[in-house]
């Protein structure tokens, strides 16, 4: 079997240890009928794989972490059809499989989209993940239009969902978009963005009802866990709230009284059941015709010359240390 190298993990270790990411060489995926094989250029890191790398079982095999991805399409299954070698693509992957941390990548075409022609591969990597989230949020999950108005309060708004989703409804809606930040460079990167009002989380009740005293229609939330009290007094009645976290212990029983509605948004929710499974590549091709009309822009921050596990640590210990602002990318 032919191999290639990649970057594995074989236990939950903390991200200093050298151990926690290693180099290694693995064989060569083999592709099912809807696989294309990517080749990839850069990938970014998410607060998924630090969660998922936290949560790794000792094993002899390694477990290949990574998601977000953008390369050149190398070979491809029986079934294909949307796509063809040589094409340059971007894509967010399926936590059910091998992830893109790998010179190369086998994923299903069906939620793989040519990347923009506008950006690096750099670039494009640092958004499908954020964006199909955001986007899946605000137009699945919120059911938002072009017509929509009312009050969108975006927390963790520098993330990198946040970022995107800024940048979406304030291009795709009608709505307010209220953002939370509390460093100065955090406020003025979600400002940049099209923020229309940027408040401190730390003290989100009093802020969020000083801006929107009537309570605001619409919350997406990564930051769940003891703010349920909180949403419930600056949420309208049958407003609705989207998260995207599971704290242990969640309890919504006090939004009943104001009927507000709480969604749940995991942006693998496709790739995991196949449910309208294509839906994810036509998503990843809009965001793209947005990029090219320069109506969204990368949120990459900060770039990584040089794919090695040494490398893929530094990006690891920035996200985790939950000051990033924008996304961080690790580029060949």
């Amino acid at each position: 079997m032919p191999t290639m190298t990649a970057i594995g993990s074989f236990a939950a270790l903390p991200v200093d240890d050298p151990d926690s990411l290693q180099d290694i060489t693995i064989e060569v995926p083999e592709l099912r009928p809807h696989d294309v094989l990517v080749r990839v250029e850069a990938v970014s890191v998410n607060p998924v794989d630090i969660k998922r790398r936290r949560s790794l079982s000792p094993s002899a095999e390694p477990t290949i972490l990574g998601f977000d991805a953008a390369g050149v399409v190398e070979a491809v299954g029986s079934e294909v059809t949307t796509l063809s070698v040589g094409d340059e693509v971007w894509y967010a992957g399926d936590v059910s499989r091998p992830g893109t941390n790998a010179q190369l990548h086998a994923v299903d075409e069906r939620i793989v989209a040519r990347k923009p022609r506008s950006l690096s591969f750099r670039d494009a990597a640092a958004l499908p993940l954020t964006t199909i989230t955001a986007w899946e949020t605000l137009f699945e999950r919120f059911n938002l239009t072009a017509d929509s108005r009312g009050d969108l309060l975006v927390l963790g708004a520098a993330g990198g969902v946040g970022s995107v989703m800024i940048q979406l409804a304030k291009k795709l809606t009608g709505v307010r978009v209220i953002a939370t930040a509390s460093r100065d460079e955090s406020r003025q990167w979600a400002r940049d963005l099209g923020a229309d009002e940027v408040i401190d989380h730390h003290d989100l009740r009093t802020q969020a009802l000083d801006v929107a005293p009537d309570g605001v229609d619409y919350l997406f939330t990564p930051f769940s866990a003891g703010n349920v009290d909180v949403f419930a007094d600056i949420v309208r009645p049958f407003g609705h709230i989207t998260a995207i976290d599971e704290p242990e212990g969640l309890d919504l029983v006090g939004l009943k009284t104001k009927s507000i509605a709480w969604h749940w948004e995991l942006m693998f929710t496709r790739p995991l059941t196949g449910y309208d499974i294509a839906a994810q590549q036509r998503l990843l091709a809009d965001a793209a015709d947005l990029v090219d009309r320069g109506e969204l822009r990368t949120t990459l921050t900060t770039a990584i010359d040089g794919f090695t596990a040494a490398n893929l640590r530094e990006a690891h210990r920035m996200v985790e240390s939950g000051r990033m602002v924008g996304k961080v990318v690790v580029s060949r």
